[in-house]
Protein backbone atom coordinates (compact mmCIF):
# COMPACT_ATOMS: atom_id res chain seq x y z
CA UNK A 1 0.00 0.00 0.00
CA UNK A 2 1.33 3.43 -0.90
CA UNK A 3 0.34 7.00 -0.16
CA UNK A 4 -0.83 9.77 -2.42
CA UNK A 5 0.83 13.10 -2.47
CA UNK A 6 0.03 16.33 -0.61
CA UNK A 7 1.16 19.76 -1.73
CA UNK A 8 4.89 20.45 -1.85
CA UNK A 9 7.23 22.77 -3.76
CA UNK A 10 7.88 21.76 -7.37
CA UNK A 11 11.32 20.81 -8.54
CA UNK A 12 11.79 24.19 -10.19
CA UNK A 13 10.87 25.94 -6.93
CA UNK A 14 7.75 27.54 -8.41
CA UNK A 15 4.87 25.15 -9.05
CA UNK A 16 3.32 23.02 -6.29
CA UNK A 17 3.31 19.31 -6.97
CA UNK A 18 2.34 16.43 -4.71
CA UNK A 19 4.04 14.34 -2.03
CA UNK A 20 2.70 11.33 -0.21
CA UNK A 21 0.08 11.45 2.56
CA UNK A 22 -3.17 9.54 2.00
CA UNK A 23 -3.22 5.75 2.25
CA UNK A 24 -4.00 4.13 -1.10
CA UNK A 25 -3.11 0.88 -2.88
CA UNK A 26 -1.88 2.86 -5.90
CA UNK A 27 1.47 4.48 -6.60
CA UNK A 28 0.42 7.77 -8.19
CA UNK A 29 3.97 8.72 -9.09
CA UNK A 30 4.35 5.56 -11.13
CA UNK A 31 0.92 6.04 -12.67
CA UNK A 32 1.85 9.52 -13.90
CA UNK A 33 5.01 8.07 -15.43
CA UNK A 34 2.95 5.35 -17.14
CA UNK A 35 0.57 8.00 -18.48
CA UNK A 36 3.50 9.95 -19.88
CA UNK A 37 4.93 6.84 -21.52
CA UNK A 38 1.56 6.01 -23.03
CA UNK A 39 1.12 9.61 -24.16
CA UNK A 40 4.48 9.58 -25.89
CA UNK A 41 3.45 6.42 -27.73
CA UNK A 42 -0.01 7.60 -28.74
CA UNK A 43 0.33 11.36 -29.19
CA UNK A 44 3.85 12.74 -29.33
CA UNK A 45 7.41 11.85 -28.31
CA UNK A 46 7.34 15.10 -26.31
CA UNK A 47 4.20 14.27 -24.29
CA UNK A 48 4.55 15.07 -20.59
CA UNK A 49 2.41 16.02 -17.62
CA UNK A 50 3.28 19.60 -16.70
CA UNK A 51 3.48 20.49 -13.00
CA UNK A 52 0.62 22.94 -13.39
CA UNK A 53 -1.63 20.12 -14.67
CA UNK A 54 -0.79 17.58 -11.94
CA UNK A 55 -3.74 18.50 -9.66
CA UNK A 56 -6.11 17.75 -12.57
CA UNK A 57 -4.32 14.49 -13.35
CA UNK A 58 -4.46 13.42 -9.69
CA UNK A 59 -8.22 13.98 -9.55
CA UNK A 60 -8.76 12.08 -12.81
CA UNK A 61 -6.58 9.19 -11.66
CA UNK A 62 -8.46 8.91 -8.36
CA UNK A 63 -11.77 9.04 -10.19
CA UNK A 64 -11.06 6.51 -12.93
CA UNK A 65 -9.27 4.14 -10.55
CA UNK A 66 -12.33 4.36 -8.26
CA UNK A 67 -9.92 5.14 -5.42
CA UNK A 68 -12.41 6.09 -2.72
CA UNK A 69 -10.00 7.52 -0.14
CA UNK A 70 -8.08 9.77 -2.52
CA UNK A 71 -11.27 10.77 -4.34
CA UNK A 72 -12.77 11.85 -1.01
CA UNK A 73 -9.66 13.87 -0.16
CA UNK A 74 -9.85 15.53 -3.58
CA UNK A 75 -13.57 16.33 -3.24
CA UNK A 76 -14.56 13.86 -5.97
CA UNK A 77 -17.91 12.05 -5.84
CA UNK A 78 -17.59 8.65 -7.55
CA UNK A 79 -21.36 8.52 -8.06
CA UNK A 80 -21.14 11.47 -10.47
CA UNK A 81 -19.43 11.88 -13.82
CA UNK A 82 -16.67 14.34 -14.73
CA UNK A 83 -17.01 17.73 -16.38
CA UNK A 84 -13.48 18.56 -17.49
CA UNK A 85 -13.03 22.17 -18.50
CA UNK A 86 -10.06 24.17 -19.71
CA UNK A 87 -8.67 26.31 -22.48
CA UNK A 88 -8.37 25.07 -26.05
CA UNK A 89 -5.46 22.68 -26.50
CA UNK A 90 -4.80 22.04 -22.80
CA UNK A 91 -5.16 18.27 -23.23
CA UNK A 92 -8.67 17.47 -22.01
CA UNK A 93 -9.53 14.84 -24.61
CA UNK A 94 -6.06 13.30 -24.52
CA UNK A 95 -6.23 12.80 -20.76
CA UNK A 96 -9.69 11.23 -20.84
CA UNK A 97 -8.51 8.91 -23.59
CA UNK A 98 -5.43 7.89 -21.58
CA UNK A 99 -7.57 7.27 -18.49
CA UNK A 100 -9.63 4.69 -20.39
CA UNK A 101 -6.86 2.12 -19.97
CA UNK A 102 -7.22 2.33 -16.18
CA UNK A 103 -10.93 1.50 -16.10
CA UNK A 104 -12.86 -1.71 -15.89
CA UNK A 105 -15.13 -2.13 -18.90
CA UNK A 106 -18.22 -0.96 -17.02
CA UNK A 107 -16.58 2.42 -16.29
CA UNK A 108 -14.59 2.82 -19.52
CA UNK A 109 -16.02 5.82 -21.37
CA UNK A 110 -16.73 5.93 -25.07
CA UNK A 111 -15.56 9.34 -26.32
CA UNK A 112 -18.00 10.94 -28.75
CA UNK A 113 -17.64 14.31 -30.49
CA UNK A 114 -20.58 16.63 -29.86
CA UNK A 115 -20.20 17.99 -33.40
CA UNK A 116 -20.53 14.47 -34.80
CA UNK A 117 -23.66 13.93 -32.72
CA UNK A 118 -25.26 17.07 -34.10
CA UNK A 119 -24.55 15.96 -37.69
CA UNK A 120 -25.82 12.47 -36.89
CA UNK A 121 -29.06 13.99 -35.61
CA UNK A 122 -29.49 15.65 -39.01
CA UNK A 123 -29.44 12.18 -40.60
CA UNK A 124 -31.49 10.02 -38.25
CA UNK A 125 -33.44 12.44 -36.06
CA UNK A 126 -34.82 11.99 -32.57
CA UNK A 127 -33.95 8.29 -32.27
CA UNK A 128 -30.41 9.52 -31.70
CA UNK A 129 -31.36 10.91 -28.29
CA UNK A 130 -32.54 7.47 -27.13
CA UNK A 131 -29.39 5.85 -28.52
CA UNK A 132 -27.25 7.93 -26.17
CA UNK A 133 -29.59 7.83 -23.17
CA UNK A 134 -32.47 5.40 -22.59
CA UNK A 135 -30.92 2.74 -24.85
CA UNK A 136 -27.31 3.24 -23.78
CA UNK A 137 -26.79 -0.10 -22.05
CA UNK A 138 -24.47 -3.02 -22.63
CA UNK A 139 -26.22 -5.75 -24.66
CA UNK A 140 -28.50 -8.07 -22.71
CA UNK A 141 -27.78 -6.32 -19.42
CA UNK A 142 -28.90 -3.49 -17.16
CA UNK A 143 -25.37 -2.05 -17.03
CA UNK A 144 -25.38 1.50 -18.43
CA UNK A 145 -22.72 2.65 -20.87
CA UNK A 146 -20.47 5.51 -19.82
CA UNK A 147 -20.18 8.15 -22.53
CA UNK A 148 -17.84 11.13 -22.67
CA UNK A 149 -19.22 13.93 -24.84
CA UNK A 150 -16.24 15.78 -26.23
CA UNK A 151 -16.12 19.55 -26.86
CA UNK A 152 -19.57 20.37 -25.52
CA UNK A 153 -20.67 23.73 -26.89
CA UNK A 154 -18.93 23.49 -30.26
CA UNK A 155 -21.80 21.63 -31.90
CA UNK A 156 -24.50 23.43 -33.90
CA UNK A 157 -28.26 23.04 -33.71
CA UNK A 158 -29.43 20.96 -36.66
CA UNK A 159 -32.87 20.82 -38.26
CA UNK A 160 -34.48 17.44 -38.83
CA UNK A 161 -37.47 17.74 -41.17
CA UNK A 162 -38.03 21.30 -40.00
CA UNK A 163 -37.67 20.50 -36.30
CA UNK A 164 -34.85 22.40 -34.63
CA UNK A 165 -33.39 20.66 -31.58
CA UNK A 166 -30.66 21.43 -29.08
CA UNK A 167 -29.67 17.79 -29.27
CA UNK A 168 -26.92 17.82 -26.64
CA UNK A 169 -29.22 19.48 -24.12
CA UNK A 170 -31.83 16.78 -24.73
CA UNK A 171 -29.26 13.98 -24.44
CA UNK A 172 -27.85 15.36 -21.19
CA UNK A 173 -31.31 15.90 -19.70
CA UNK A 174 -32.21 12.32 -20.59
CA UNK A 175 -28.96 11.00 -19.14
CA UNK A 176 -29.67 12.93 -15.94
CA UNK A 177 -32.92 10.99 -15.63
CA UNK A 178 -30.97 7.77 -16.27
CA UNK A 179 -28.42 8.75 -13.61
CA UNK A 180 -31.24 8.93 -11.08
CA UNK A 181 -32.92 5.73 -12.27
CA UNK A 182 -29.95 3.57 -13.32
CA UNK A 183 -26.77 5.30 -12.05
CA UNK A 184 -25.77 6.10 -15.64
CA UNK A 185 -22.51 8.09 -15.58
CA UNK A 186 -21.70 10.81 -18.11
CA UNK A 187 -18.50 12.74 -18.76
CA UNK A 188 -18.06 15.99 -20.69
CA UNK A 189 -15.12 18.01 -21.93
CA UNK A 190 -15.63 21.67 -22.77
CA UNK A 191 -13.82 24.96 -23.30
CA UNK A 192 -16.78 26.87 -21.85
CA UNK A 193 -17.33 28.19 -18.34
CA UNK A 194 -20.52 27.71 -16.33
CA UNK A 195 -22.13 30.96 -17.50
CA UNK A 196 -21.42 30.18 -21.15
CA UNK A 197 -22.93 26.69 -20.70
CA UNK A 198 -26.05 28.21 -19.15
CA UNK A 199 -26.36 30.71 -21.99
CA UNK A 200 -26.24 27.84 -24.51
CA UNK A 201 -28.30 25.22 -22.74
CA UNK A 202 -30.42 27.08 -20.22
CA UNK A 203 -30.68 27.13 -16.44
CA UNK A 204 -32.70 23.89 -16.34
CA UNK A 205 -29.80 21.86 -17.66
CA UNK A 206 -27.17 23.75 -15.69
CA UNK A 207 -28.92 22.91 -12.40
CA UNK A 208 -28.95 19.23 -13.35
CA UNK A 209 -25.32 19.35 -14.38
CA UNK A 210 -24.42 20.16 -10.78
CA UNK A 211 -25.95 16.83 -9.78
CA UNK A 212 -24.38 14.98 -12.73
CA UNK A 213 -20.77 16.11 -12.65
CA UNK A 214 -17.65 16.65 -10.65
CA UNK A 215 -16.21 19.90 -12.02
CA UNK A 216 -12.49 19.49 -12.72
CA UNK A 217 -10.85 22.58 -14.20
CA UNK A 218 -7.42 23.16 -15.66
CA UNK A 219 -5.54 26.16 -14.34
CA UNK A 220 -6.13 29.12 -16.71
CA UNK A 221 -2.35 29.48 -16.99
CA UNK A 222 -1.86 25.99 -18.44
CA UNK A 223 -0.17 25.88 -21.82
CA UNK A 224 -1.63 25.01 -25.22
CA UNK A 225 -0.18 21.55 -25.87
CA UNK A 226 -0.90 21.79 -29.62
CA UNK A 227 1.73 24.47 -30.21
Amino acid sequence: MTNTPNQQQGQDGSTPTKTKATQTPYDYYQLVQLLEERGRTVYSPHFKVDDIDRPVVLKLLAYFLRDELVAKDEGIDLDKGVLLTGRIGCGKTSLISLMRSLCTEAYRPTIISCRDISFEFGRIGFDLISRYSRNAFFPYSNIPRVHCFDDLGLETNINFWGNNCNVMAEILLSRYDMLIANKMLTHVTTNLNSQELEDLYGNRLRSRMRAMFNLIAFDPATTDKRR
